[in-house]
C-alpha cells in the first residue's frame, strides 16, 4: 500500500496535484469537492484545533512547535484523524491518499502518525495564494494565536507565513517532495517525470491555466508583504 499525502496551504494549486493524482487512478477519498478535497472536513478542523493547544506562541511572527515532535499525540487526535480519512483507511486500492488544506495546520503530527507516507508539498507564489480568501485566513478560527488585524489581505498573508513556517520547522519525512506550482503550470513535461520518479507511478496531464500564475502583477489591493522575501528568495520567485 502507498499513501500519498499533499501538503500546502489553501489557495495554493493543490486541486490540480490532487486531480492529477485522481485522474492516475489514485484513490484520494470518497467524496471529493470541487476542489478535490476530501469531504466533510470537520473532523481535520477539529484535529487541527486539538494540535493547537501545544501550540506556543511568543508574539509577533515567534511560534514555537518544538513540543510538538516528541510529546505524546493524544488519542482526540488520531481518533479525529481516522474519523475523517475512513474512507482512505478502508480502502484495499494500492496507490491512495488526501488532499485538504488543513493538514498542513497539523503536518508535524501527521509526519509521526504515517511516516512511511510520500508527502509532495506544494509551493506557490504567496503574493498569488492570498489573492483568494480560504477558510484558513484567519487562524484563530483554528485556535492559533498570531498578531490579530484588520487588513484582510494582511490576514491571509500571515495565514501564508504560519504555515510556510511550520512546515519548514517539521523535520522532513522519509519521502518528500517539493513542488512549485508555477512549474507544474508552466513546465509540466518537466515536472510530470519528477513526479513520476517520486511515486513510481506513470501520471496522467491535467489541462492547466498559465493564466493562473502571476496574478498579483495586476490585483489590486496589497500583496506582497515583506516577511515573504524568505521564502521568495527560496523558491526562486522574482521580486515585485
Amino acid at each position: 500500500m502507498s499513501l500519498i499525502i499533499i501538503i500546502g496551504r489553501g489557495h495554493g494549486g493543490t486541486r490540480a496535484m490532487s486531480q492529477t493524482l485522481v485522474d492516475s487512478g489514485v484513490y484520494m477519498g470518497e467524496p471529493l469537492n470541487d476542489s478535490y478535497d476530501l469531504v466533510p472536513p470537520q473532523a481535520m478542523y477539529d484535529a487541527c484545533r486539538v494540535m493547537a493547544r501545544y501550540v506556543k506562541w511568543h508574539g509577533g511572527f515567534r511560534w514555537d512547535w518544538s513540543q510538538l515532535h516528541s510529546m505524546d499525540i493524544p488519542e482526540k487526535f488520531t481518533g479525529l484523524i481516522q474519523t475523517y480519512l475512513k474512507s482512505v483507511l478502508e480502502s484495499p486500492a494500492a496507490r491512495k491518499g488526501w488532499k485538504i488544506p488543513e493538514t498542513t495546520l497539523v503536518f508535524p503530527w501527521i509526519v509521526r502518525v504515517f511516516p512511511e507516507a510520500k508527502y509532495i508539498f506544494w509551493i506557490r507564489d504567496p503574493r498569488d495564494s492570498i489573492l483568494g480568501g480560504h477558510v484558513t485566513d484567519d487562524l484563530s478560527d483554528f485556535n492559533i494565536p498570531y498578531p490579530l488585524t484588520e487588513d484582510e489581505r494582511r490576514r491571509r498573508a500571515i495565514s501564508w507565513k504560519y504555515q510556510y513556517d511550520l512546515v519548514k520547522a517539521t523535520p522532513k519525512p522519509a519521502h518528500w517532495i517539493e513542488v512549485r506550482f508555477e512549474d507544474f503550470v508552466l513546465k509540466q513535461e518537466e515536472t510530470l517525470p519528477r513526479l513520476e520518479d517520486f511515486l513510481g507511478m506513470k501520471l496522467a496531464k491535467i489541462p492547466v491555466r498559465p493564466e493562473a500564475v502571476g496574478r498579483w502583477k495586476t490585483a489590486e489591493g496589497p500583496h506582497t508583504f515583506d516577511f515573504f522575501e524568505p521564502a521568495l528568495v527560496e523558491y526562486g520567485y522574482e521580486k515585485g
